[in-house]
C-alpha cells in the first residue's frame, strides 16, 4: 500500500492505518469482467472530455485553452487514497492543535491509550461507509502522490468512481451510457467553476481555514462524535438512541466565529452544488436522451435513502445538509437565471463580495437587488 505522506502513522490521526482499514471493510463492488470494466473506464473517460464543451457552452465559462487538472477513473480503494491525502493536508492545522492540547487535556491519559491507531481505525470505518457512495468527485485541494496526480500550482483533480456509478445504473435501471454522461456533466461542472474562476479555489481554503483556526474544542469530544460514527456502522448503538439528537460532526466545533463563517461556506457550497445540478439538467436534454427518467429516479434514491443506519449517519456526517445544498442552490440558479439570464447569473463569479449569502440563497431576489441594482441617479 502507498504511504500517505511522510510522517503518516504519527499525531493524532494513523492516516495509512485509515486507508488500510477502509481499504479491508468497503463493500465489493459490482460483478464486472475485465473486459468491461476497461470498456465501462474508456467511455467515463470520453464522456469527460465531451463534458468539457458542453459545460463550456452552457454556462460560458472557462475556454477552449486545456487545463491542467487530471482526470482519474478510481476505484473505492482508489478515492479512498485520494480522499485521506486531501483530508491530511487540508485538517493538519486542526489535528497539530489538538496535538498541542493532548498535553494540558484532562483527558490526556485516555487519549494515550487511544492513540492514532485506533482514531485511524474509526476513521477507516466511516470512509469504508462513503467509499461506496460517491459517484464523482472534483478535489479542490488534492496532493499530489506517486499513484495520484494534480494540477500543478495547488490544482485539483476530478475523480470518477466507476463501480459506483455502474452498481447505481444497475440499482436504478436506467440506460447505462446516458447515465455516465450525466454523471460527468456535474463533476465536470464543478472542475469548470474552479478553472475558470481564478479565486474560488483560495477564497474557499482560507475560509475553511479560518474555521479551523477557531476551533476550541477538547480533542476527546472529537473523537467520541467520530466514535459514534463507527459504533453505528458497527451496529454498537443501543436501538432507538440517535445520539445527541443527531448532531453532525460539524455541528459539534462551532463557535460563535466558526457559526458566522459555517453560514459562508454552506452558501458557497449550496451554489456550487446547485449550479452543478441547474447544468447537468440544462445540458441534459440535447445530449441525453434518457434524462427525465435518470434525474427522477436520481432524485427519489437521493430522497430516501439506503436505510435507518444510512439516514442516521447521513445526518451525524452532515451528509442530510449536502443534499439540502443541492436542493436550494439549485433553485437560486434557477431563479437568478431566469431573471436576469446566464450572463447575468455569472457576475456571481466576480469577487468574493459578489457570492450570495446563505440567506440570499433562500432570497434569490435579494441577492440579484445587491449585486444588479442600479445606481442611484
Amino acid at each position: 500500500m502507498t504511504s500517505i505522506g511522510g510522517a503518516a502513522s504519527s499525531g493524532m490521526v494513523d492516516w495509512n492505518l485509515a486507508v488500510a482499514t477502509a481499504t479491508r471493510l468497503m463493500r465489493p463492488g459490482p460483478d464486472v469482467s475485465r473486459d468491461e470494466a476497461r470498456a465501462v473506464v474508456a467511455e467515463l473517460r470520453r464522456h469527460a472530455k465531451a463534458s468539457e464543451e458542453h459545460v463550456r457552452g452552457f454556462t460560458r465559462l472557462g475556454t477552449e485553452e486545456t487545463h491542467d487538472t487530471p482526470l482519474l477513473v478510481v476505484d473505492r480503494p482508489g478515492w479512498v487514497r485520494a480522499n485521506v491525502a486531501g483530508f491530511r493536508e487540508l485538517l493538519k492545522p486542526l489535528l497539530d492543535k489538538m496535538q498541542e492540547r493532548r498535553g494540558t487535556s484532562p483527558g490526556n491519559a485516555v487519549l494515550g491509550a487511544v492513540g492514532g491507531k485506533v482514531t485511524g481505525v474509526e476513521l477507516g470505518m466511516l470512509l469504508s461507509f462513503l467509499a461506496s457512495r460517491v459517484l464523482g468527485q472534483y478535489e479542490t485541494f488534492a496532493p499530489a502522490t506517486r499513484d495520484l496526480p494534480a494540477g500543478a500550482n495547488g490544482a485539483g483533480r476530478l475523480l470518477l468512481v466507476a463501480p459506483n456509478i455502474v452498481h447505481v445504473e444497475r440499482e436504478l435501471d436506467v440506460e447505462p451510457h446516458d447515465f455516465r454522461l450525466w454523471v460527468t456533466l456535474h463533476e465536470e461542472t464543478h472542475r469548470t467553476q474552479f478553472t475558470a474562476v481564478p479565486w474560488l479555489r483560495d477564497h474557499l481554503e482560507g475560509e475553511i481555514q479560518s474555521f479551523l483556526e477557531e476551533t476550541d474544542v477538547d480533542p476527546m469530544t472529537v473523537l467520541e462524535r467520530i466514535r459514534e460514527a463507527a459504533q453505528s456502522l458497527a451496529g454498537g448503538r443501543p436501538e432507538g438512541e440517535e445520539g445527541d439528537e443527531g448532531r453532525s460532526l460539524v455541528e459539534l466545533v462551532q463557535t460563535p466565529a466558526q457559526r458566522e463563517i459555517l453560514g459562508r461556506l454552506t452558501a458557497v457550497m449550496s451554489l456550487l452544488e446547485g449550479h452543478a445540478d441547474f447544468v447537468m439538467d440544462g445540458v441534459g436534454p440535447a445530449v441525453v436522451p434518457s434524462v427525465a427518467e435518470i434525474r427522477e429516479k436520481f432524485q427519489q434514491r437521493r430522497a430516501k435513502g439506503a436505510s435507518r443506519l444510512d439516514m442516521a449517519l447521513r445526518k451525524l456526517l452532515g451528509l442530510d445538509a449536502k443534499l439540502r445544498q443541492y436542493r436550494d442552490g439549485e433553485r437560486f440558479v434557477r431563479a437568478v437565471v431566469e431573471e436576469v439570464g446566464m450572463d447575468g447569473f455569472n457576475r456571481v463569479w466576480t469577487s468574493p463580495n459578489t457570492l450570495p449569502t446563505k440567506a440570499e440563497i433562500a432570497k434569490p431576489a435579494d441577492w440579484i437587488t445587491r449585486v444588479h441594482r442600479k445606481p442611484e441617479a
